[in-house]
């Protein structure tokens, strides 16, 4: 799951360029929601009740709709290593409106481990670009955001579905989302080559329908707290991936910013179970 999902950045290279950001959205999302459609009666997918229909657009729109043609369109400049580093701060904002919709309790842990986290945000955005940071690390902070906003509202969705129902929901009502943009990227769906049309059929059958029915698989059968940790190498692996797949050479204050986002976002979401761990030991036997 860690591997296939750090591909997709280094594929969404290779295949925005000539499919462009909305074509490969489109492609993407269809062929993803086709692969699993094709799946749901294996997996006893389930209809979702009415009352849900609401919130099922409301994760569609900001996991799959608007963060693929955000993240599509900044990759168009930014290297897929750096927009993975970027992504992978996601958690922030997820953390925020969890404090802000939902009330939950911000520690002081949590707060230290995002002030580190956008710090190291904040140092892989002007690595390149420099203090004025260019249109395409905005639209990639961008598509953070709207990450982040995704993952509490799935949360909602969780209570009653599965992960596997939630992602099938999310990429039919995300493709569905998608569609009115169709006009403005035809074009270029019609005169991509092989290579671009290949990575996008990738990017939906392994990245995005495997890539989720791993993600259910693994959150059912682990402990949350491990299954959550392996997502952090995905900034890791995609770095790996692309200098392999299409020799980007990460520069050395990407690769020192990451590592700060890393343990911001560690920090974030293990830094209370770990302190109350610590507290635990350092009390006197009784």
């Amino acid at each position: 799951m860690v591997v296939l999902w750090a591909s997709a950045f280094p594929a969404i290279r290779v295949a925005a360029p000539e499919l462009g950001a909305v074509g490969l959205s489109v492609v993407r999302l269809a062929v993803a929601a086709v692969a699993l459609l094709a799946l749901a009666p294996f997996l006893e997918v389930r209809v979702p009740a009415p009352r849900d229909l609401p919130l099922v657009a409301g994760c569609a729109f900001f996991g799959m709709t608007a963060y693929q043609l955000l993240l599509n369109t900044g990759e168009l400049s930014v290297p897929g290593g750096t927009a993975s580093i970027i992504v992978a701060a996601a958690p922030l904002v997820s953390v925020g409106i969890a404090a802000l919709a939902f009330k939950e309790k911000l520690s002081a842990v949590r707060v230290a481990g995002s002030v580190v986290a956008v710090g190291g945000v904040l140092v892989v955005c002007v690595a390149r670009a420099g203090l004025s940071l260019s249109a395409a690390v905005w639209i990639v902070v961008a598509a953070m955001f709207v990450q982040g906003a995704y993952h509490p509202l799935s949360r909602l969705l969780l209570r009653t579905y599965t992960a596997v129902e939630v992602a099938t929901y999310g990429m039919i009502a995300g493709t569905i989302l998608t569609l009115p943009f169709l006009a403005a990227g035809w074009r270029q769906i019609a005169t991509a080559g092989p290579a671009a049309w290949s990575a996008a059929v990738y990017l939906g059958v392994l990245p995005s329908a495997a890539g989720f029915v791993l993600w259910g698989y693994s959150v059912a059968r682990l402990p949350v707290v491990t299954s959550t940790s392996l997502l952090y190498l995905v900034p890791a692996v995609a770095v790996l991936v692309s200098f392999l797949w299409l020799h980007e050479v990460p520069l050395p204050s990407e690769l020192g910013g990451g590592a700060v986002v890393l343990i911001g976002v560690v920090g974030i979401s293990q830094g209370d179970r770990l302190l109350s761990h610590f507290r635990r030991v350092r009390e006197p036997a009784l």
